[in-house]
């Protein structure tokens, strides 16, 4: 079977939007913008309300009154976690409850803005359960710690004067919510931003889910023509019908018009209505991964008469992809390598409150070790994490968060399907996205595997009704391809963690030849694998750590699990991605083990991001065409043997490795970019290493101190560096 997916296979049915067409093409438009860049003067209001909130840890009788003195609480700024230390310091015995917040919010500066509008509040996200009130009254409640949600306050609002908004947030286990359980800490909070929103009474939706309002299906792509079905969900709460012109604008990277549309759209009162429109691009410039991300804008404008009420811009990356299960993954028409990481969104003392400039530092990062795809496990992650890898051109795996187990009930259905409705609708404008995962490791067991299969099937069917274009996925643990729940999804992939929870690390080809043996028509990917590592401890003879050794997670041994991973995998074209566990280091409150309680230790860079553990820099040597030389083990340091052999790993030609200035020559790498001297001497005492790697007659250095003193321990901890 050959999965294909071209931007776009199904016709006009995704999202469940009434079609009309009505459009024609605006040749006015067309011709005074197309000389120069485009402005955007949205008729949108935004206030930010991320400062200026008190807090309190701890249910409150009657904590959304409006007389309620809150003078004593916490004062804080959003994004916010009460779980930044207790959720990452071990024992399993963080805080999960209810809390409280209150905003005292005086609209009196900003009247004019208000007049005639419909004002909204829209949460980024909230862990795991919310309830809003304003003024003491009820705005609305959300499930789930992972989306936006909106409300509409606008009757509940003093436009002048004070008002108070007041939020219960609890990260209390519910069994109707996923996750029930999983391999990270729950950080409740308003863990990301809050803002106000002013809108026309006519308008684009902000309240479809979350979703932007605007939604572009991508109907076919190629090289030559892209054709894109455009939805728009527009809302009139104005007490009578109102006629709505919808105008849809292209505009290229710079910001000029490269076509225009408009149509007419009856909106009833006190209701909702989708305009549609067909747009064609004649040789369009296409979205291409990291060798070229580019970016159009949709830009859609909302005229009541002659007023122009509403504007909204969205990006429009044009592609087209699918998955072989013989050749892999395929992008615009060619082969493309998708070899990447799988990333929580937690900081260390931040938990999951983190800000803009912790994104793009991890962006930068994963960019670094030369990733062409990664996956946003196991949840739905900020949406600013998702727009810097459609400008970066970083291919995404998006998730749901159903993890482990499910509960039997109606309850948790519902909820399940509404954040597979969140995640689809937030994010269905990203092009970086091409898969939508719908779990991870479910257990697949006889008790549960026919409730799972059944919640699965409906999951997997409300995906492919919101997008037909694109794929559906899962990340399994059950390693049949035959069992129910490894059937479902378009494509799957599989969690195997050979030479760390069981068995050898050359066990993983085997494994992967099996499953693809008993079902060669259905196209698989490795979605985790790996090891855990201290930057502090370790050994020269590295092996599988064992169950009563549980602490002692020497770095040597994750970096020979992945060498022999890459190799395996790098054997297998006919695997559609590989997805190393994990970026970074992160929090398991339950966990004791490694160095650190509290910590999964499988990271390439610590939880901290100031050390790239050695395998950080085995991977750039694969994936990265940016030259450099890095020497491995240096913070095996002191050593009490004299005599050992000396790797590094890099992207050059040619390196040469000189210990206390004695050139020990030159080498050129093997298959997975490693270059080894055995038997280098040390002197007792330091020792200046240096290595010089060759790349088309360009030197690149790196250099390092270890330490040979005969009376260190063997097995040691040491400093990082």
């Amino acid at each position: 079977m050959d999965i294909t997916v071209e931007a776009g296979s199904s016709a006009s049915t995704s999202l469940n939007f009434r079609v009309s067409q009505v459009a024609l093409l605006w040749c006015m438009m067309l011709t005074a913008c197309a000389a120069g860049p485009s402005q955007s003067s949205s008729p949108r209001r935004v206030i930010d309300l991320d400062t200026g909130w008190r807090f309190v840890r701890r249910d409150v009788p009657s904590g959304e009154n409006p007389q309620l003195d809150d003078s004593a609480w916490q004062q804080i700024s959003l994004p916010h976690t009460w779980n930044n230390l207790d959720g990452e310091d071990g024992g399993n015995n963080y805080y999960r409850g209810p809390a409280w917040y209150r905003l005292h919010l005086n609209l009196s500066d900003r009247v004019s803005d208000l007049a005639g509008r419909r004002v909204y509040l829209r949460f980024g996200a909230a862990s795991m359960a919310a309830k809003v009130f304003v003024n003491g009254k009820p705005a609305g409640e959300h499930k789930g710690a992972f989306a936006g949600f909106v409300f509409d306050i606008t009757d509940l609002l003093n436009v002048s004067g004070d008002n108070v908004v007041a939020v219960r947030v609890t990260n209390a286990h519910d069994a109707d919510i996923p996750p029930l359980s999983g391999d990270f800490t729950i950080f409740g909070g308003l863990y990301r931003s809050v803002s106000l929103l002013m809108l026309d009474p006519l308008s684009i939706s902000p309240i479809d889910d979350g979703g932007p309002g605007v939604y572009a299906e991508q109907n076919s792509v190629t090289r030559e023509r892209a054709q894109v079905h455009v939805i728009v969900r527009l809302r009139n709460a104005n007490p009578t019908g109102k006629n709505a012109t919808v105008v849809y604008q292209v505009l290229d990277s710079s910001g000029k018009l490269v076509l225009a549309a408009q149509g007419d759209q009856a909106v009833p009162a006190a209701g909702f209505a989708d305009a549609a429109q067909d747009l064609t691009i004649a040789d369009p410039h296409l979205w291409n991964g990291r060798l070229d991300p580019y970016l159009y804008t949709l830009r859609v404008t909302v005229n009541d008469g002659q007023a122009k009420v509403d504007q909204l811009d969205q990006p429009l990356g044009l592609r087209f992809f699918r998955v072989d299960p013989a050749s892999g993954f395929y992008l615009n028409g060619s082969p493309y390598s998708l070899h990447g990481v799988n990333r929580h969104q937690d900081r260390i003392d931040e938990g999951w409150a983190t800000r803009s400039n912790d994104l793009n530092q991890d962006f930068d990062l994963v960019m670094e070790m030369g990733c062409t795809v990664i996956r946003l496990a196991h949840y739905q992650h900020p949406q600013e994490f998702y727009d810097l890898c459609d400008r970066g051109g970083l291919i995404v795996w998006a998730e749901a968060s159903m993890v482990n187990f499910v509960t039997a009930s109606q309850a948790f259905d519902d909820t399940a399907l509404q954040q597979v409705r969140e995640l689809i609708k937030q994010n269905y404008n990203h092009p970086s996205i091409c898969f939508w995962s719908l779990y991870n490791e479910l257990s697949g067991d006889k008790k549960s595997v026919a409730h799972q299969a059944l919640l699965v099937g409906k999951l997997n069917a409300l995906a492919h009704q919101l997008d037909a274009t694109r794929l559906t996925t899962a990340a399994s643990s059950v390693r049949d391809p035959l069992n129910p729940i490894n059937q479902i999804t378009d494509i799957l992939g599989h969690n195997l963690y050979f030479g760390w929870y069981y068995g050898k690390p050359g066990d993983l080809g085997k494994s992967l030849d099996e499953m693809h043996a008993k079902r060669p028509d259905y196209a698989i990917a490795l979605s985790e694998y790996g090891a855990g590592a201290s930057v502090f401890q370790h050994d020269p003879d590295p092996k599988m750590p064992k169950k009563n050794d549980k602490h002692w997670h020497p770095e040597e041994w994750q970096t020979l699990i992945h060498e022999s991973a890459w190799r395996t995998i790098k054997q297998r074209p006919w695997l559609w991605g590989s997805f190393l566990w994990c970026m970074f280091d992160f929090a398991v409150d339950s966990r004791d083990e490694g160095d650190h309680a509290g910590r999964n230790d499988k990271g390439m860079i610590t939880y901290d991001r100031r050390t790239k553990k050695d395998v950080f820099y085995f991977y750039k040597a694969n994936w990265s065409d940016d030259p450099f030389v890095y020497i491995t083990y240096r913070r095996f340091t002191p050593r009490n043997f004299g005599t050992s052999p000396v790797k590094i790993y890099s992207n050059c030609d040619r390196v040469e490795l000189i210990v206390n200035g004695h050139s020990f020559g030159t080498q050129t790498g093997d298959d997975i970019h490693r270059f080894v001297w055995d038997d280098v001497h040390l002197n007792v005492g330091d020792n200046q290493f240096q290595a010089v790697g060759n790349i088309n007659g360009k030197q690149f250095r790196d250099q390092c101190t270890i330490t040979f003193n005969p009376n260190a321990t063997t097995r040691q901890s040491a400093a990082a560096n």
